[in-house]
Formats: C-alpha cells, sequence, structure tokens
C-alpha cells in the first residue's frame, strides 16, 4: 500500500527512535575478516559523519558518544525497539502507528545475517486499521532464508476501475477486510543465488462499494463482484542478490522471480497464475559513493485465461514493498498485466552525510482493459531529500514530492531507500 514502511516517519522525535530500531534490526554484521564484503560503501569515518542523532546532540549541547569506527552487535542478545510516530500518504491521510521490531543473530560466524520481527498497529484518518507481521529469519551460516509477511487490514479505499485509460471522475471507495498469509523458506544454491518454495494465502471479505458512480456498472460489477474474494496457491522462488547493505547499496543487482500458481482444491476460487519479476541495478557515478544511479525493472504478469480476484490484479503501489508509482495514489491503475520501470539518481548535498536529495522519473504500463495487450504509459517523476538516521546502516529518511498525469501529485514517505 501507499502506506510505506515509513508511513510512521513524520517527526524528528520518531526519527530518532527509528534511528535506535534500525541501529539493532538491519545493520549488516560488521565483526570479523568478512566485515569488509558486508559493507558496500566507503563513507568517510564515522567521526566525519553526522546523523540526526548527532543534530540533537549539537541542538541541546550533549556531549557525543566516542563510538568505534564499525558496529560491534553481539550475537547472543535480542535487541528489542519501540516507538510511536505520525505520518501522511494519499491513500492513507493522516495516520498514527505503534511499532515494536526485534533483532537477533542465530549463529555466532562473521559473516551470520541478522534476522528480524516487525509489527506494528496503524489507525488512519480514513478509518482503516493495518497490522503486518514480518518475520525474516536466517539460519545458521545463512543456509536457509524464513521470510513470513501475513497482515491484516481493514481498508476502506479509493478504486478507479480496470485499464490504464480511467479517469478521476472514476474514484469511489471500495471497503474490505483483507487477511494475508505469505511464508517461504529458501535455500542457498551457489554464493549470492537462492531457490525456494512457498505458500501464499489471501482472503478479502465483506467487500462492498460505497457511492460508486450512479446509473452505470462499475468495472467491480462487470468483472464479477462478490463479498468475498480467496486466493491460494504455492510461490516458486529464484533470488539472487549481490547488494550488501540492502538498506541502502551504493552497487550490487537484485534479482527476484516469483511464479504464483492458484489451486482450487487449496482453497482458491479458481485456478490462475502470476508471474512476478523484480530486477535492481546500482552503478557508481564519477568513482564516488555519493552519485548514485539506480535502476528498477518490476514486471507483474497474470498467465492464461483465468482471471484473478479482482483486489489482487496487477495494480499501482501493491507490490509487496508498496513503492511503485511515486506520484499516483495506491491503486490509481488496475489491469491483466503490468509493467513498471524506474529510474533514480541519488547524490549527497552536505559532506557529513547528513543531507542528500534524489531526481526520479517512473514510469507503468498497464493493457486498457482485460484483453488487450499493454500500450499505454502512465509516466511520473519528481525530487526528494534523503536525511540520515544512522550513519552506521546508512539508513535515511526519504521525503519524496512526486507527480503524474491529469494532476496526480502527492508526498511520498519511505524509510530506507525506495529500492
Amino acid at each position: 500500500m501507499v502506506v510505506k514502511r515509513s508511513i510512521q516517519i513524520a517527526f524528528i522525535l520518531c526519527c530518532l527512535a527509528a534511528n535506535h530500531a534500525l541501529s539493532a534490526q538491519q545493520l549488516p554484521d560488521s565483526t570479523g575478516t568478512d566485515a569488509k564484503r558486508q559493507i558496500d560503501y566507503t563513507p568517510p569515518p564515522v567521526d566525519a559523519q553526522q546523523d540526526i542523532k548527532d543534530l540533537v546532540r549539537k541542538i541541546f549541547r550533549r556531549k557525543t558518544t566516542t563510538v568505534p569506527n564499525e558496529i560491534q552487535l553481539k550475537k547472543n542478545k535480542v535487541y528489542s525497539s519501540f516507538f510511536p510516530g505520525i505520518g501522511y500518504t494519499l491513500q492513507t491521510g493522516y495516520a498514527g502507528i505503534v511499532s515494536e521490531g526485534l533483532a537477533f543473530y542465530t549463529d555466532t560466524a562473521d559473516n551470520q545475517k541478522i534476522s528480524s520481527i516487525l509489527t506494528n498497529i496503524t489507525l488512519t484518518q480514513y478509518h482503516q486499521l493495518l497490522f503486518p507481521l514480518a518475520v525474516n529469519l536466517w539460519t545458521a551460516r545463512n543456509k536457509f532464508n524464513i521470510v513470513l509477511d501475513n497482515r491484516f487490514l481493514k481498508y476502506p479505499s479509493t478504486t478507479y476501475g480496470i485499464g490504464a485509460r480511467t479517469a478521476e471522475s472514476d474514484a469511489y471507495t471500495l471497503n474490505y477486510n483483507y487477511i494475508k498469509l505469505h511464508q517461504t523458506i529458501q535455500t542457498k544454491i551457489y554464493n549470492n543465488l537462492y531457490a525456494g518454495l512457498g505458500v501464499y494465502y489471501d482472503r478479502l471479505w465483506n467487500i462492498t462499494e460505497v457511492d460508486p458512480p450512479a446509473g452505470t456498472r462499475t468495472s467491480f460489477q462487470k468483472y464479477g463482484a462478490s463479498p468475498t474474494e480467496t486466493a491460494a496457491g504455492l510461490a516458486l522462488k529464484l533470488l539472487y542478490d549481490s547488494r550488501t547493505n540492502q538498506i541502502n547499496t551504493v552497487n550490487g543487482m537484485y534479482s527476484n522471480i516469483v511464479y504464483r500458481p492458484n489451486f482450487t482444491f487449496m482453497g482458491s476460487d479458481n485456478n490462475w497464475q502470476s508471474l512476478q519479476i523484480d530486477v535492481r541495478k546500482y552503478f557508481k557515478l564519477f568513482g564516488s559513493p555519493k552519485n548514485i544511479l539506480a535502476l528498477w525493472s518490476f514486471n507483474w504478469l497474470t498467465l492464461g485465461k483465468t482471471k484473478p480476484p479482482y483486489l489482487l490484479l496487477p495494480s499501482t503501489g501493491w507490490d509487496d514493498f508498496y513503492n511503485t508509482g511515486r506520484g499516483y495514489i495506491q491503486s490509481r491503475f488496475r489491469a491483466k498485466d503490468m509493467i513498471y520501470a524506474e529510474a533514480e539518481y541519488r547524490f549527497g548535498i552536505l559532506n557529513n552525510g547528513l543531507l542528500g536529495g534524489v531526481v526520479f522519473t517512473n514510469v507503468q504500463s498497464f493493457s486498457r482493459n482485460l484483453s488487450t495487450q499493454l500500450s499505454v504509459l502512465a509516466p511520473g517523476a519528481g525530487a526528494g531529500l534523503r536525511v540520515k538516521l544512522n550513519k552506521f546502516s546508512n539508513t535515511n529518511l526519504c521525503i519524496d514530492y512526486g507527480f503524474g498525469m491529469n494532476g496526480s501529485r502527492g508526498v511520498f514517505l519511505n524509510l530506507g531507500e525506495v529500492f
């Protein structure tokens, strides 16, 4: 959803809490000889860098704590964080959140990846309730990666219908409850290459249209309106990830392919298949880690002739991390197939690393309806600021302003880079 992972970030208080949380939850392991492979950027010495905590210390004239050049996390300890926050997105309006995170290691090996459990409760201006539980568990020696993406949503939200030629005047509210249970286990094949199998279950119920356009059948009705939608099936995954800092990398490549067949014998409304191909590549420009060109391709395709449930069709802002389509509200476009591409130039503003900036452009392509080929392009563009929350993990608060066609525009927040 446009309820991004960063919806909680709006005020400095939240930034500081998130800073503390991320320093425990998402830092790459930097102990031992493998540390050089775990941190893929070469910032200036820590004492020369600044983040939000350093800025607050200066404001209140507190003594800066001396820190080592590399973070040393005890591998026999569970790191806990709790923080409240306030945010805003086009899809939710103003929102309040209470979040809890746990981080820990399952092995003491130098190159062991850190595991995390994250959850929160979010209440929004538009009477939405969101309750996610995300688990990313790495077993000893990183042999297996267990990923759980479970969510409950009470989610009145805007829908525009099917196809790439829908207008702003087509918008109305579709109300529903949604439970998402996605679990996957992956095993290392070779170096940065993993393969795995998952079980995906999506259940939507109490689906109702609120104030639909009068005197016409809506796209939801034409599609086969139902108060419930269920999808259940398998997920076959192939992952390649050479990034050493997944929060904010300066080089490397990420590629994730997910084939999802759904079956009636597992509880699905019908048999249907989808394919997601997510590829990201990062380049240093001018030989500096402060100048990065990031490229992203995200393709979401429906295979065969059988239709997915309406609310599980490819749609703007409904990728796993809810980040596609900056410049447009979530669900702005929905169709059988989606092709997406984005380029972002990231640059430093202050030499101490506290502030940076980005400019970005993206384009979405959807079929005009359920039968025609991809043909309509919906471009977006914008710019934003990056505020360093944690100089050790290279974690930024992202504040972007994006705009699209027909006057679409808005502020988009994120914790860590968008991709």
